[in-house]
């Protein structure tokens, strides 16, 4: 049988090449180079002072967090394994990749927030938005290196880069779906009262949207972590680049110290960063609380109660 290959042959690889090397490479070039400017200089500056700051401070200052945040077990576990950390070598590392961690869920936050409120408020935003998320969380992470090596070069900057794209998408996503769950009529209310959009954004709609908000910052920082590793195929160093190593050298031992390390620096951020979503839900504005008593939103039989203690 004749297939539509026998026909028609679309050299799709062809196009992208030549388009990549003979357009975005000589047109935009020094673009992609003045984009890494901030993202330098935010690593830059992490680097240094997680560098410079001592094992035990940094580790009682987390632990202190991770007590405040998420509780005694948490902060246990935190200085339980940043002194494991410690004592295998891996320490230097480890705060190279917690700087450059700390860097590219920065840039998702102050891209992918702002994007996600844009895409809640306008539904032909959303249009042109899905799309692009669903093919950057299905194109394979290591398809991003190919161009991100091209267009920036190797090193730890492009690395975060590509970790900025490849986590992107998970916050947007569900500051949109955050800020288009809101009620209704909480909406109407607040237009009743004379709120302008900015203050019905910050006042009702983004603090009711805040847990799912930050689900989606806690789902960013996992996916940032998975591809902190990745990167260290293009130059990125940390943790990663141990992992990668040790592959390379057949040497399990180090891999396998490197990918403890992570773990555990997973677990920490992810329970830090959960509990600090669920502790900032809480936490209401005035404008939310006089929505919450205007419709008595509390719990089911609160008026038959109130009504039989009078």
């Amino acid at each position: 049988m004749i297939s539509p290959a026998d026909l028609v042959q679309i050299p799709l690889d062809d196009w992208v090449n030549s388009f990549v090397r003979d357009f975005l490479v000589p047109n935009f070039r020094p673009f992609f180079r003045a984009m890494q400017t901030p993202v330098t200089a935010v690593l830059g500056w992490l680097d240094a002072f997680f560098h410079w700051l001592p094992m035990l401070v940094f580790t009682a200052g987390l632990t202190l967090i991770a007590w405040r945040t998420a509780g005694r077990g948490v902060a246990i576990f935190t200085l339980v394994a940043l002194a494991f950390i410690d004592m295998i070598g891996l320490w230097p590392e480890t705060m190279t990749t917690l700087s450059m961690i700390i860097t590219s869920v920065l840039f998702c936050a102050i891209i992918g927030i702002p994007l996600g409120i844009w895409s809640a408020r306008s539904d032909r935003v959303l249009f042109v938005v899905r799309p692009i998320l669903d093919i950057m969380q299905t194109i394979p992470s290591f398809v991003y290196l190919v161009p991100i090596v091209m267009l920036f070069g190797v090193g730890m900057v492009p690395g975060i880069i590509a970790t900025i794209i490849f986590a992107l998408p998970p916050i947007i996503r569900l500051t949109n779906l955050g800020i288009r769950n809101v009620r209704g009529d909480l909406i109407e209310a607040a237009e009743a009262f004379g709120s302008t959009r900015w203050q019905m954004l910050w006042e009702v709609q983004f603090p009711l949207a805040l847990r799912t908000i930050m689900a989606g910052l806690n789902q960013t920082l996992m996916l940032a972590l998975s591809m902190v590793v990745i990167a260290a195929l293009i130059g990125a160093g940390g943790l990663g680049l141990t992992v990668y190593t040790g592959l390379g050298r057949l040497n399990v031992g180090a891999a396998t110290a490197g990918g403890i390390g992570i773990v555990l620096l997973a677990i920490i951020l992810d329970r830090i960063t959960q509990s600090l979503g669920e502790k900032k839900a809480v936490q209401s504005p005035s404008l939310w609380q006089t929505l919450r008593s205007m419709f008595a939103l509390g719990k089911p039989g609160d008026e038959e109660k109130a009504g039989k203690a009078a």
